[in-house]
């Protein structure tokens, strides 16, 4: 049975559900609605949709856990973990191949976490259907600490619309949400809400480690396991390892060690020792001694993921390496696409536009954004000043 409902006070839409969890019938309210968030002087500036799966026929509401869940970017709305892990629903794809055209399968989905806590799925203001509203432009939201005062108000107004204030409380955020997740967690503080936990998924809450400025070190040393993980997955080193634990442990000792002395040395590394350094390298990752040397024992990740697989004409899946593609320009120096999102993209969204509609009953004229352009975004983190 479904239920709609749009007010001054946003949009909501009702059902009831069941999944089976682990052998067990888990019974549960699903409700697809918006909270409209308010400055000082009570003004609407903005409309932040969600999802919230409740379990149902709970005497004591503040007995079970509540986790608010959302997706990266900046810009990411949150179908990806909703429809992938999070919710009592998902879509079903191939494991690492390309998605065939529809129709796809929506499943049940036994790894939801709601037998153990109730979930909402946030899409921050310029993703899904969340928007502005009124004259405030969406740069009001699109920043570090305008992202995480704007998610503080939509939670704090969660918890007393839905009665959670004594229920715990977790984040579980996904990529840039790891980061969106860590400031969250003090301006939520500074609104007197704690938290009982934090779950941090594909974590990056430094991003120097994924920029590989010109004159830092660091990403590369990071970033080297990965690539051996990933050829090793791919069978692309010259020795197979039997097992991939015991070699990635390997990987990081060298990683922290002889590669990072190397790369610190800079021109002052002695050939023996840059020969050394080379020997490993091509043994950790695959790639052909030549070119290491002409990268200077410093290949960043697009690089990498273009060069692994080039003389199959391929490339290597940016944020799922299992996945790989065409490589297209065969002299281009990094990746034009990510096989990994190409492989999925269309059978996310088109199930979770299938079952936001079918199952969750929203029929309204608007369409999810998938990502949203939430561009400028205000990268600059100062002091708290509270929330409207």
């Amino acid at each position: 049975a479904q239920e709609k409902a749009t007010t001054s006070e946003g949009a909501r839409f009702e059902s009831h559900h069941s999944v089976v969890v682990a052998g067990q019938t888990v019974e549960y309210d699903a409700v697809f609605g918006s909270i409209i968030l308010r400055d000082e002087s009570d003004t609407a500036t903005g409309e932040v949709f969600f999802t919230a799966y409740t379990r149902s026929g709970q005497a004591d509401p503040s007995l079970r856990p509540v986790t608010f869940a959302y997706n990266g970017g900046p810009g990411s709305s949150s179908f990806w973990l909703h429809m992938g892990i999070m919710g009592p629903r998902r879509v079903r794809i191939l494991s690492d191949e390309h998605a065939p055209p529809a129709p796809y399968e929506i499943v049940s989905n036994p790894f939801t976490l709601l037998d153990k806590t109730d979930i909402v799925m946030i899409d921050p203001v310029g993703t899904g259907l969340s928007r502005p509203l009124g004259d405030t432009e969406g740069t009001a939201f699109w920043g570090v600490d305008e992202d995480a005062a704007s998610l503080t108000q939509f939670i704090h107004r969660y918890l007393s619309r839905h009665r959670r204030w004594n229920s715990p409380k977790y984040l579980l955020g996904e990529s840039y949400g790891t980061m969106r997740s860590a400031v969250l967690a003090r301006t939520l503080q500074q609104a007197n809400i704690d938290l009982n936990g934090i779950v941090l998924v594909s974590a990056v809450l430094d991003l120097q480690t994924l920029i590989f400025s010109p004159g830092d070190d660091v990403p590369y040393v990071v970033n080297l396991p990965a690539y051996a993980a990933a050829s090793w997955y791919l069978g692309r080193l010259p020795s197979q390892p039997p097992e991939l634990a015991p070699f990635l442990k390997e990987v990081e000792g060298f990683a922290l060690t002889d590669y990072a002395t190397a790369l610190l040395a800079g021109s002052t590394l002695d050939p023996a020792s840059r020969d050394r350094v080379l020997d490993r390298l091509h043994a950790y990752t695959g790639l052909d001694r030549d070119f290491l040397h002409r990268a200077d024992l410093r290949v960043t990740a697009p690089e990498f993921e273009k060069e692994l697989l080039r003389d199959e004409g391929k490339i290597v899946g940016r944020l799922d390496s299992r996945f790989v593609g065409a490589s297209g320009d065969l002299l281009a120096q990094t990746p034009a696409y990510d096989p990994q999102a190409s492989a999925i993209s269309g059978a996310f969204t088109a199930a979770w536009n299938t079952y936001l509609r079918d199952e969750l009953g929203y029929d309204g004229e608007r369409e999810y954004l998938p990502r949203g352009a939430v561009y400028p975004w205000n990268w600059e983190h100062g002091p708290v000043t509270g929330f409207a």
